[in-house]
C-alpha cells in the first residue's frame, strides 16, 4: 500500500474568533486504523490545512523476540528481549551462567558482572550495543550493595550514561542478588 497525504484548506478560525464560547482554535489529530487526520490552525499561519494521511500497516510482526544461547534463557513465559519501533526492551537478567543455568557465585560483585555481560550478549543479537542503552532498572536484595554495583556497572556503559532507576525489591527470582532490565536504542537501518 502506498503512501498518501491529502491537504486540503480549512476555514481561517481567526475569521470565526468571537467572544462567544463556542469559537475554537488549535490542533488536533486523531488516528484510526493507520490514518492519521490532523487539523491546525493559529494566527501565525498564514494558510490553516487539514491533512489526512494513510501508512501501510506492515505485515511483520510489530514486536520481535530476540533470543540468544549466550545468555541465559528465560525462566517463564517471557522473552530474552522485545525489539519494537527501533527500540530493545531487555527482560530483567540475573547473574546466571548460560550453559549452567546456576549463578556464576553468591557475591553480588560476581553477580553483577555476569549480568551485564549476559546483557551485552542480549543486547549484540539484538544489534544493539551498551553505547545504545538509554534505560536500565537496577533491583537489588539489598541497598547495601549500591556502591559495590555502581563500581562494576560504570565500567559498562559510556557516556553519557543511561537513565536509571534502582531498588530494593522483597525477593529476585531463584534468589538473586541483582537483576537488571533496559531499553536500548537500535541503530537507524
Amino acid at each position: 500500500m502506498a503512501l498518501k497525504s491529502f491537504n486540503v484548506p480549512t476555514i481561517d478560525m481567526g475569521v470565526l474568533r468571537t467572544r462567544s464560547p463556542l469559537a475554537a482554535v488549535g490542533f488536533g489529530c486523531a488516528s484510526i486504523a493507520g490514518s492519521t487526520l490532523c487539523r491546525s490552525s493559529s494566527r501565525a499561519q498564514t494558510s490553516p490545512f487539514a491533512c489526512l494521511s494513510t501508512s501501510a500497516i506492515p505485515s511483520k510482526s510489530l514486536k520481535e523476540a530476540v533470543v540468544t544461547n549466550r545468555a541465559p534463557a528465560a525462566l517463564g513465559p517471557y522473552s530474552q528481549a522485545i525489539k519494537a519501533n527501533n527500540l530493545v526492551f531487555v527482560s530483567g537478567v540475573l547473574g546466571l551462567i548460560p550453559e549452567t543455568g546456576k549463578f556464576v557465585s553468591e557475591s553480588v560483585e560476581e553477580q553483577t558482572e555476569q549480568v551485564l555481560k549476559n546483557m551485552g550478549e542480549i543486547l549484540k543479537a539484538s544489534g544493539a550495543d551498551y553505547s545504545s542503552v538509554v534505560k536500565t532498572t537496577i533491583m537489588l536484595a539489598d541497598l547495601k550493595d549500591f556502591k559495590k554495583v555502581n563500581e562494576i556497572y560504570a565500567k559498562y556503559f559510556p557516556a553519557p550514561a543511561p537513565a536509571r532507576s534502582t531498588y530494593q525489591v522483597a525477593a529476585l527470582p531463584l534468589d538473586a542478588r541483582i537483576e537488571i532490565e533496559c531499553i536500548a536504542a537500535l541503530p537507524n537501518s
